[in-house]
């Protein structure tokens, strides 16, 4: 079986297939304080809730946008499963072009991303704007001959919400969910209110110019941990599939693999 590992800034996101069957997955938060023995142990645990055994697993694959914790991964890797994992970045079979100033800057859940929606959208014949709603939020351009453009990067919704709470006096921590209405009669509301509908607003004018630059009618796919929120608030997504990053590894390993 094979183990993929995707470490965000805020949250980690593991998975194990059997073949091209995702069996199971599993959210933990990205401690940069964890030890490999802590990562191994926590591993250990939900592969047993999952009803699995660590010998089973084969190979590894991760990628990560945080190096502190890429270190103790890849021990836990060797001392845990004996085995090497396979670490994205420069060098490996993506089958993607990279039409980007410096490649080495694209962040590797970006590239991730883009591998898993050419996959499954490419027979469409359409360009693509791929959005992952994690601790930043993330736009990238892909178009339907597999060259990679580019795209945005803004803050994520989380972060800026908790930003809002952190850097005022009096306004409380809130629950992301959109508010009825535009204009509200109580606190917590009106956050709700100037967040959710902003964010939309964000995510539609971004969307709508880069749907120009590409010329044509992009398919617009969200993943990470807010994208079912927000597709709910906007008609700009086409597809919602929280599960992109993790079969994007799952592609990358079988393009690599000897």
């Amino acid at each position: 079986m094979l183990l993929v590992i995707d470490v965000g800034n805020t949250n980690t996101v593991a998975g194990i297939y059997d073949g091209k069957k995702l069996v199971d997955n599993w959210r933990f938060s990205s401690d940069r304080s964890k030890t490999a023995d802590e990562f191994g142990m926590f591993m250990n645990s939900m592969l047993n809730f999952s009803g699995l055994k660590k010998e089973q697993v084969t190979d590894i694959i991760i990628s990560s946008v945080v190096p502190p914790v890429l270190v103790p991964l890849c021990h836990m890797c060797e001392r845990f499963f004996k085995i090497k994992p396979l670490v994205v970045g420069q060098g490996l079979k993506i089958g993607l072009q990279l039409r980007y100033e410096n490649p080495k800057e694209i962040g590797a859940d970006r590239i991730v991303n883009a591998v898993a929606a050419y996959d499954r959208y490419a027979h469409l014949k359409r360009p693509m704007i791929i959005i992952d709603f994690g601790t930043a939020t993330t736009f990238c351009a892909l178009l339907a001959t597999g060259e990679y453009l580019g795209g945005a990067i803004c803050p994520g919704i989380g972060i800026s919400s908790e930003a809002l709470f952190q850097r005022t006096a009096k306004l409380p921590r809130i629950e992301l969910i959109p508010p009825k209405k535009a204009i509200c009669g109580n606190t917590v509301d009106a956050m709700r209110s100037g967040i959710m509908f902003g964010y939309y607003g964000l995510i539609k004018e971004i969307v709508a110019r880069m749907k120009e630059e590409l010329g044509g009618d992009a398919l617009v796919i969200a993943t990470g941990g807010f994208g079912n929120t927000m597709a709910q608030g906007t008609d700009c997504i086409d597809e919602v599939d929280q599960m992109l990053t993790l079969e994007g590894l799952r592609l990358i390993f079988e393009k690599n693999k000897k």
